[in-house]
């Protein structure tokens, strides 16, 4: 069946203690992967008020100066910590890039021992807005928490150990992007192809998209449809990433989306949007699970670690050389 809308769920009801309820949520998790590629997510820890006051840091950063702003800019490290200019990212095969502006978040570096850190730049805040380190990693926190659970459920619906995943995601390379899609004065002066995003797949396992109610995010549908994703304020979108569907042998397929130009009236408006990208750590073995694999579905996806396919597809994004 297919669904011209995403179906909502709660993550309460996974985390509930009840056997029943939880393995109704594995299922509808699973089934909403498998139909339309995306679920929209309630019960996730980000408060209303919370959420409010983050887009409200996140919107007087860009909306400072391009001087500013540019002081956040890290070279040498691809983008991966930090502000990250306009016309910097192009979606794979793509000639044009995606009309957008970006600031990366990566996890907190601890003194734990973890061989991690020595592989993770230090995160960069602005100095001028005290607030936006606060809101930002307090975000990363909640939706990487939320993200295990989420991560729990897949697990359970791929007849997999619950904790199959905690490890390979325990420190492992998320990053919170806060993103702003610039207003265009002069649309008739867009080189032809410019979007807010290109078509594009997510590289990590899963991603999870708060604020998706602004108009312009579509989803393509298995038969080919585009579909436009709305969810409700209290609610985060939920999708598979590339590294799930190399993982699982294209059995849960990485979501194919856009974010479409408004309508000419209101391309001079900035549109906001903050996803959270779950990565596992680098060393993750992306082989495809056996149990994905059989004579009707045999092996799609050559062998490599996650941190090997990361590397690849910031190249493929113009974002490393």
């Amino acid at each position: 069946m297919l669904l011209e809308e995403i179906p909502s769920l709660d993550l309460n009801e996974f985390n509930s203690g009840d056997p029943v309820r939880k393995a109704k949520f594995v299922q509808d998790l699973g089934n909403a992967f498998n139909t339309i590629g995306f679920v929209a997510v309630k019960g996730h820890g980000l408060s209303d008020d919370f959420t409010k006051k983050l887009y409200q840091e996140v919107e007087q950063f860009f909306q400072s100066s391009d001087e500013l702003k540019q002081a956040y800019e890290v070279p040498g490290i691809a983008g991966q910590r930090g502000y990250v200019g306009k016309g910097k990212e192009t979606a794979k095969g793509f000639k044009v890039p995606d009309l957008k502006e970006f600031y990366h978040v990566g996890q907190k570096h601890q003194d734990d021992g973890d061989s991690v850190w020595s592989e993770y730049p230090e995160n960069v805040f602005p100095k001028e807005y005290p607030d936006f380190e606060t809101y930002t990693v307090g975000a990363y926190q909640t939706l990487e928490n939320a993200g295990k659970s989420l991560l729990r459920a897949i697990a359970l619906y791929l007849a997999l150990p619950e904790e199959y995943f905690e490890d390979k995601v325990k420190n492992g390379n998320s990053i919170l992007r806060a993103i702003h899609y610039f207003p265009i004065p002069n649309p008739d002066a867009l080189p032809e192809g410019a979007v807010r995003a290109a078509a594009h797949g997510d590289i990590n396992l899963i991603t999870l998209l708060m604020g998706a109610s602004a108009e312009g995010l579509e989803v393509l549908r298995m038969d080919g449809k585009w579909i436009p994703i709305t969810a409700l304020p209290d609610q985060v979108v939920v999708n598979v990433g590339d590294m799930l569907d190399r993982l699982t042998n294209h059995h849960l397929k990485s979501t194919i989306h856009r974010v479409v130009n408004p309508p000419r009236e209101k391309m001079g408006t900035s549109r906001y949007s903050i996803p959270f990208f779950m990565h596992p750590r680098s060393e993750m073995d992306l082989t495809c699970l056996e149990s994905c694999v059989s004579v009707e579905n045999p092996k799609m996806y050559t062998d490599m670690s996650a941190g090997e396919f990361l590397t690849e597809r910031l190249i493929e994004l113009g974002l490393k050389k």
